[in-house]
């Protein structure tokens, strides 16, 4: 059952929970299933008697009852990072897994507006037999359907193909919910319960919708009406099999009626199924599954290939939700990278020291209140920014909570460190804040959560120009200080750290004119231009250098005329500007743009008439100011763009920081019904070719399509971290730190929505308060890396994930009046020897999930029947442990090789390994006795079930391209 988010979702989760276990016991061929676990686990931790709890146990083990995905939520495939979509996944699984010993093997992704191809590798990774979908193009599904080709095998990821495939049934034309048209009856058909009202249900008990109850008189109609929408769909379908949803949004919260209706109803078809030629039960997602796979029949192979973006209609283009709520989409991914770090930090600091005098309890409840507080927020009506104004503040407080808890735990572990050391180095507090540091001797402690060795640059709020840095040893720290764009009285000092893996540094920021001080960024202003009527002729232009690139800005606009890669010489015109499509918001007067869609009403109009432009130079960094004004005289400003470009000095690895240049934008607030774009237009002959990334984990290829209507909306997709465009030689990427709809609607061009405020007056809208009136300042960061396709294919997957996971700045002020840090060398890495893989593999995962289950399934099944789950205190002993491999096969000579990586040697900073243990996805199954069913295809004819990966003897594993490899890792003494 699915339904959107409104108050009243406990209420009405409890409701369901409660009510179905009460019928499911009184008929045991009553069945149903659960999804999302985020409302079982809030049903089954505050409202579930001990009673209640026996009977889940029963219907489970009798199969009455079946959970389906197994995530904390149905999370939307098209704005979600890979990362967050598996931790969700895993919160879900673990506690299903240690509360009665099941796994979920079916998926029932049915309410996503279109799906990613990254799903369904995901979820054959976790084990499933099975994936379900259903939101896809209409006129797709038509064609689809017409074909009986709405169940394949999909083989989501090119380079692990038929290794991770998965069978996928796509639902028909009437989707998840029972179709409520009755010939007999003007009310619904098939919803006895009508629809729910919470948290304040009607006195009399009549809901709103109700369906006229069975009885003798229509009981032949009823059959007659649902017999016939069966055959209806056994029509687009390979199998005599028919999937027949029962329930929709709002449903179930009283199942006493629902059952006992559809009672009547089942008997009486089969009771007649030779004239009807239909018999019927109730049945699970797995049920069906389980009918169709034994059928024995082959199927179809669909590659790679996605299903996004998503239409309803000729005018209801799904891909306004890319951008909208663009504040809750970044601080989402802000949280999730907040979270990934104090996960790693957290272990480290457990391993290493074991004595320690934080409650470890404790500090794994505040990295939960993150883990569940970013899982929450992936679901389709969260991220998406399709909920109420209300509904979003209740995932930004949760987020927020969950930010300040993980905050709170890194600066007491750096804190109890320090203290632990006892060299005279004491704390009076360290802390995590975005404000200024005060006059007084402060330390920064910077922590990089990658397992690379990276070099880049922190950016601290101070309050003079005057600015020395130095690190544990007392050696100066190059360093740049100005003046912030954002207000005059505060400085934006710049520190170069170069930072191990998993590893952090303190440097001490004194506020003094010393020798040593700080670069100091100068700053020129130059007039504000109008480019309505800029003089062609003579073109003055003006460079900006560092090792990498030169930019060059054309002094009559203000504007960015070229970029010259400088290695290979090739320029590049590249130009960018804002404009905004206008919609509509009037359903009398055609389509309108809402949270979900989005339906521009003509082609995007440049914004700004004139131009204003800084520069602020200094040694380190030059730093682009670009105002955009909707004329020459106005006060105000709507759009900024700051371009940041890096100049690295000798003895530090700054190949990363000179190869990108670093755009931070200002957008809004904006007037009603606009939607904000970032138009990038250059000479490169693309032929309208775009990729996008599909979740940070693999590349789709876009080609621009000509439609008859909504050309332009049909041909926005998502882009979660990357998109770029190219010719036969060059290629420019865009990399991001929040989703986007993305674009090319000309050759050689790109644009990013960037924001989005809209009002229109769909009832449905209305009474949902689904109208994004979004007044906000947007402030969204985009890297760009122009260069040939072999090198931008080396920086393009570490850079990604450098803005992904910046660093980590905490921090500290010393007590007492030391002049100095002491100068003995101090171990620069969390405590002790670093972390580092090699440039092609990502550590995907390091923590401390806390489970108590038993790796071995039997134990496990066999303590949770006798009623003997370990209770108390999380498990501190197991660590979850996560590598993938970036590359594609064949995407590069040497970086799409695979990879051999010796755990023990890997980990040895942590403690000395004893145990390593591969795992699905999740950690739920050993992969060695993970059998998924093989479904037959014209590739392969033998069904069977399939078992993918090699298992690694004494801790040394090969990790091939694409592949995502969990583990769980013991370590001696524990």
């Amino acid at each position: 059952f699915f339904f959107f988010f409104q108050e009243s979702m406990h209420a009405y989760a409890a409701n369901v929970y409660t009510s179905v276990v009460e019928e499911l016991v009184k008929g045991k061929q009553r069945k149903f299933i659960a999804v999302e676990q985020e409302f079982f686990r809030l049903w089954w931790d505050a409202v579930a008697t001990d009673t209640y709890k026996q009977q889940v146990h029963q219907l489970l083990q009798e199969g009455q009852l079946e959970f389906v995905i197994g995530g904390q939520v149905m999370h939307d495939e098209a704005v979600t990072l890979i990362d967050d979509q598996i931790l969700q996944l895993t919160e879900g699984h673990g506690f299903l897994y240690e509360t009665f010993g099941i796994r979920p093997q079916f998926s029932w992704h049915v309410d996503p507006f279109g799906a990613s191809a990254t799903t369904p590798t995901l979820f054959a990774l976790a084990g499933f037999n099975a994936h379900l979908i259903s939101r896809i193009d209409y006129d797709l599904k038509a064609d689809m359907q017409k074909n009986k080709k709405l169940q394949f095998v999909w083989q989501g990821s090119p380079s692990l193909s038929e290794g991770q495939e998965i069978f996928t049934h796509v639902m028909d034309q009437y989707s998840y919910c029972t179709p409520s048209q009755i010939p007999f009856s003007n009310r619904s058909g098939f919803y006895w319960n009508g629809i729910a009202a919470f948290p304040d249900p009607p006195k009399d008990g009549v809901y709103p919708n109700m369906s006229l109850p069975v009885t003798d008189t229509n009981i032949h109609l009823y059959a007659q009406t649902m017999v016939a929408n069966i055959k209806d769909r056994a029509a687009w379908f390979r199998t005599s099999d028919v999937l027949w949803p029962w329930g929709c949004d709002k449903q179930f919260f009283n199942a006493s009626v629902q059952y006992s209706n559809m009672d009547l109803l089942l008997d009486y078809i089969n009771k007649h199924s030779d004239e009807f030629g239909v018999t019927v039960q109730y049945a699970t997602v797995g049920d069906y599954f389980q009918a169709v796979y034994s059928r024995n029949l082959t199927w179809e192979i669909r590659d790679s290939q996605d299903f996004l973006p998503y239409s309803t209609e000729p005018f209801q283009a799904w891909t306004g939700f890319y951008t909208s709520r663009s504040t809750l989409k970044g601080i989402a991914r802000k949280a999730s990278s907040l979270l990934y770090a104090g996960e790693s930090f957290f272990t480290q600091y457990v391993r290493k020291h074991p004595a320690s005098s934080i409650c470890k309890c404790g500090a794994l409840k505040q990295l939960q209140s993150l883990r569940w507080a970013v899982s929450e927020v992936q679901h389709h009506d969260g991220i998406t920014g399709t909920e109420s104004p209300k509904v979003k503040d209740m995932y930004m407080n949760n987020l927020m909570y969950g930010m300040f808890n993980v905050k709170k735990l890194m600066a007491s572990i750096i804190f109890d460190m320090n203290n632990a050391k006892k060299n005279g180095e004491v704390y009076s507090s360290v802390y995590v804040k975005d404000s200024g540091i005060p006059d007084v001797d402060h330390y920064v402690v910077v922590y990089n959560p990658l397992a690379w060795n990276i070099t880049t640059f922190v950016t601290v709020s101070v309050s003079h120009l005057a600015m020395s840095v130095y690190d544990e040893l007392g050696h100066p720290v190059p360093a740049q200080v100005q003046i912030s764009a954002e207000s005059h009285s505060t400085y934006d000092l710049y520190i170069l750290v170069a930072i191990s893996g998993l590893s952090y540094r303190k440097y001490n920021v004194k506020p003094l004119n010393g020798k040593q001080s700080a670069f100091i960024g100068r700053s020129v202003k130059y007039k504000r231009k109008d480019i309505t009527c800029a003089d062609q002729q003579s073109r003055q232009l003006l460079p900006v250098i560092n090792n990498c690139y030169q930019v060059l800005f054309d002094q009559n606009t203000n504007l960015m005329h070229s970029i010259t890669e400088r290695e290979t010489n090739q320029t590049v015109q590249l130009t960018q500007e804002f404009l905004e499509y206008h919609v509509n918001g009037d359903v009398m007067k055609g389509p309108i743009s809402d949270n979900y869609l989005f339906a521009p009403n003509a082609s995007a109009v440049p914004v700004s008439k004139a131009v204003g432009l800084e520069v602020v130079s200094g040694n380190l960094m030059t730093e682009i100011r670009q105002y955009f004004y909707s004329n020459v005289t106005s006060q105000d400003y709507i759009y900024a763009v700051y371009t940041r470009m890096y100049t690295v000095p000798e003895g530090y690895d700054g190949k990363l920081l000179c190869h990108r240049i670093e755009q931070e934008y200002s957008v809004g607030p904006l007037e009603l019904n606009r939607e904000a774009v970032l138009r990038t237009s250059t000479n490169l002959n693309t032929r309208q070719l775009l990729y996008t990334d599909s979740n940070g984990y693999q590349i789709q290829k876009r080609p621009f399509k000509a439609y008859v209507n909504n050309t332009v909306a049909r041909n926005y997709y998502p882009m979660v971290q990357t998109a770029y465009i190219e010719d036969d030689t060059t290629r420019l990427m865009l990399l991001a730190e929040r989703a986007h709809g993305v674009s090319s609607q000309g050759n050689g061009q790109v644009e990013v929505m960037l924001h989005r405020r809209l009002w229109n007056n769909l009832q449905w809208d209305l009474n949902y308060n689904l109208t994004l009136n979004d007044s906000s300042v947007v402030r969204p960061v985009i890297w760009l890396i122009l260069g040939t396709k072999a090198v931008t294919n080396i920086l393009y997957r570490t850079s990604g994930l450098a803005l992904e996971h910046r660093p980590v700045v905490m921090f500290g002020a010393l007590s007492g009046d030391k002049p100095k840090p002491p100068r003995q060398l101090q171990q620069n890495s969390a405590h002790g020897s670093p972390v580092t893989v090699p440039p092609n593999l990502h550590l995907q995962t390091l923590s401390i999930p806390g489970w108590r289950y038993s790796s071995n399934h039997a134990e496990q099944v066999h303590s949770i029947r006798m009623g003997k789950q370990k209770q108390g205190d999380a498990d501190f002993s197991r660590v979850l442990l996560r590598i993938r491999h970036l590359y594609e096969v064949g995407e590069d000579p040497v970086l799409s090789q695979p990879v051999m990586v010796n755990l023990k040697s890997l980990l040895q900073g942590l403690g000395s390994v004893m145990v390593v243990e591969e795992r699905s996805l999740t950690g739920t199954w050993d992969v060695n006795t993970l059998k998924r069913w093989k479904w037959k295809t014209a590739q392969y004819p033998s069904k069977g079930l399939s078992n993918s990966t090699e298992t690694s003897e004494n801790c040394i594993v090969t990790v091939h391209p694409k592949e995502i490899r969990t583990f769980f890792v013991y370590f001696q003494g524990q």
